[in-house]
């Protein structure tokens, strides 16, 4: 991939496209981010870090100003995403590792023996957006990170939906841009990189001030370039026919890694830093420089799959939908303050990822579809990743599946009118338990549950957007409002690992 400062990044919009294919349905592309904040890109906010792509995405489609991801961490938020319900009814809640499997943080066990790799898987017979535009004609893929079924499991994504798979089965192996292997489909896939064990440090006799001490964190492939390249591959080979596309990229998650040219605009840019030598992730001589660069990568990547879908001849056909899974990390070398990541909510720990205040929660929506989105436009619709199941059902002319929680905001896309939600839900039971309820310009939220605590904070979204002024007391029935529908949209789940007893699971 070239330099994302060598490309003429906004000329990819304006350049003269092929005619487009003739095509009954209309490609579809998921481009998911991976913590990437609300504020850490331009077109929202982003002082610091380059996105033109992304930006330009926008200004040629629709931007979406409160659009929320169906959980604070990765696991559950993809969970929702491909099936259309909320965690309230879903089958994933939370990230769940599998442990009772074994060591399976052991990065040498588990290259040698798979069975320790990946999550708990899905069921078989899951109702997928892979299953359901398979139904409608289209070839389906994902390309990045899955999280959802370890390898010969009933999850893996060949076996819920998907006709194509390249990349991360697990996310603990993501925890490394320069993996042992990745899988294509069933087969597992060697890299020319050493195995790396998670949370290596620098050698104790190491210079943290000398980049010799870091050449063990740059190695030679990097996942996330060799993923782009078969993504690349699959839109040329199934230019005949509609397909959709599941972006799933692993960055920029954690930890620090990109290769070394793509950090020197902003090295010069910011300066010299401070090395991270934190036993979280892996180290890094420049943080700021390194986290900047992964998103400009990850621009210049969206860039690339633009250009390709032109010189296709399907770009006008093919809508195109740019979001994250999460709100920003607080780990692993990330300066969230500096970036103001989360902007304009807060940055500080215990409201960004894994939590369920704003900053947590709310993630960026970039939709485009030449001649049917009004360029340049912009919503503020309240909408969550659960509505991209009925969303992408009407777009591909098709019925949604019936015990889905979302609706779809096709007619909000070309210019129709638009339902709207009653509310939006979340529960996750993790980081001591939360739920959380939107409803309007009200948000209920519940913390604590763990520990035995039932209350629930209130904000009022449009005159406290930091979520900093609790008034549950002076709107009791707001609050009992909440109350009931936290009651009526939470099921006990039926993986015993995410039961919340203090709601009444056993």
């Amino acid at each position: 991939m070239k330099p994302f400062f060598y490309l003429s990044i906004l000329s990819l919009f304006f350049l003269g496209c092929n005619t487009p294919k003739t095509q009954q349905k209309p490609n579809i592309i998921y481009f998911l981010a991976d913590d990437l904040g609300y504020g850490d890109v331009g077109i929202y906010g982003q002082e610091k870090i380059k996105t033109p792509n992304i930006d330009a995405l926008a200004k040629n489609g629709m931007l979406f100003t409160q659009h929320y991801t169906g959980a604070p961490v990765c696991a559950p938020a993809r969970y929702v995403f491909l099936t259309g319900k909320h965690t309230g009814h879903a089958f994933i809640r939370g990230n769940d590792e599998w442990s009772e499997r074994g060591d399976v943080w052991d990065y040498a066990k588990v290259f040698e023996d798979p069975n320790l790799e990946g999550q708990r898987p899905i069921p078989a017979g899951t109702v997928t957006l892979g299953t359901e535009l398979k139904k409608a004609g289209y070839a389906t893929s994902i390309l990045g990170k899955w999280g959802l079924g370890a390898p010969a499991t009933e999850g893996i994504p060949s076996l819920q939906g998907f006709d194509y798979f390249y990349g991360y089965n697990c996310q603990r192996q993501a925890h490394n841009l320069y993996p042992s292997h990745l899988w294509e489909n069933t087969d597992k896939v060697l890299l020319d990189n050493e195995l790396v064990k998670p949370h290596t440090s620098l050698h104790s006799n190491a210079d943290p001030n000398d980049d010799k001490s870091y050449r063990l964190f740059t190695q030679k492939e990097y996942a996330p370039d060799v993923i782009h390249q078969k993504a690349l591959t699959f839109i040329k080979e199934h230019k005949d026919q509609p397909f959709f596309m599941y972006y799933a990229s692993p960055l920029p998650h954690v930890p620090l890694q990109v290769p070394t040219k793509y950090i020197d605009y902003y090295k010069k840019l910011f300066g010299t830093e401070k090395p991270y030598t934190g036993k979280s992730y892996f180290p890094n001589k420049h943080p700021r420089a390194t986290y900047a660069a992964m998103i400009s990568y990850l621009d210049a990547q969206l860039g690339e799959i633009i250009e390709v879908l032109k010189k296709q001849g399907v770009y006008e056909n093919t809508i195109i939908i740019f979001s994250s899974d999460n709100g920003p990390t607080y780990t692993g070398g990330v300066d969230a303050n500096f970036f103001n990541s989360a902007r304009p909510f807060s940055n500080s720990y215990g409201r960004t990822k894994g939590f369920v205040y704003e900053g947590g929660i709310r993630v960026p929506l970039i939709v485009s579809w030449p001649n049917k989105i009004k360029a340049a436009s912009k919503t503020d619709h309240i909408s969550a990743f659960y509505d991209m199941m009925p969303t992408f059902c009407d777009i591909a002319g098709i019925d949604p599946p019936k015990d889905i929680d979302g609706i779809s905001f096709k007619p909000l896309l070309i210019g129709k009118e638009q339902t709207k939600h009653d509310f939006l839900y979340w529960e996750f039971p993790s980081y001591q338990g939360q739920q959380a309820v939107r409803m309007g310009k009200w948000k209920g939220i519940r913390k604590n549950i763990f520990k035995g605590n039932l209350d629930i904070e209130l904000y009022n979204l449009e005159t406290d957007i930091k979520e900093l002024n609790d008034l549950s007391k002076t709107y009791p029935t707001i609050v009992m409002a909440i109350d009931s529908i936290m009651k009526m949209e939470h099921t006990p789940a039926e993986n015993t690992t995410f039961k919340m007893q203090q709601l009444g699971d056993k």
